[in-house]
């Protein structure tokens, strides 16, 4: 984009959604990792990312990558709480926030630069997967 003094709006929004069914151990690489988004053509804000289990799930952590088309940086971390999925009960999000432990919203977003993507893994291996969810503004 080129460098200007006219606002910027946001010409789309999106919700991207992956499954993460895998045990991820490794924090540097791809491995057991999904493709959640991928930045738009002018870059993109990240206004809520949050992750579900889609069956009954121990405890474990569920991480977020940045991905700049060499390196896997880990740049957010939550632990989902350990839940028995049921019908009758409400099964529980959680919310991924920034690095600094601050709410990823849409007063404070998840900024990330054109040619980025973000992946989604798991601490600990789910048959029935976790979904994580991205809501995006593209520029």
């Amino acid at each position: 984009m080129a460098v200007t003094n006219t606002a910027t709006f946001a010409q789309g929004m999106a919700l991207d959604a992956c499954v993460c069914t895998a045990a991820k151990t490794t924090y540097n690489d791809n491995a057991n990792a999904v493709l959640l988004s991928t930045a738009g053509a002018n870059g993109s804000e990240y206004t809520h990312i949050a992750a579900i289990p889609r069956a009954t799930v121990t405890a474990t952590q569920v991480q977020l990558y940045a991905y700049d088309g060499a390196n896997y940086w880990l740049i957010a971390t939550a632990l989902i709480a350990a839940y028995t999925m049921a019908q009758t009960t409400q099964c529980p999000a959680t919310a991924l926030t920034h690095i600094d432990g601050t709410a990823i919203n849409e007063f404070n977003p998840l900024r990330l630069q054109s040619g980025w993507k973000l992946y989604a893994a798991i601490g600990v291996a789910l048959a029935g997967g976790v979904v994580v969810t991205a809501q995006r503004k593209d520029y």
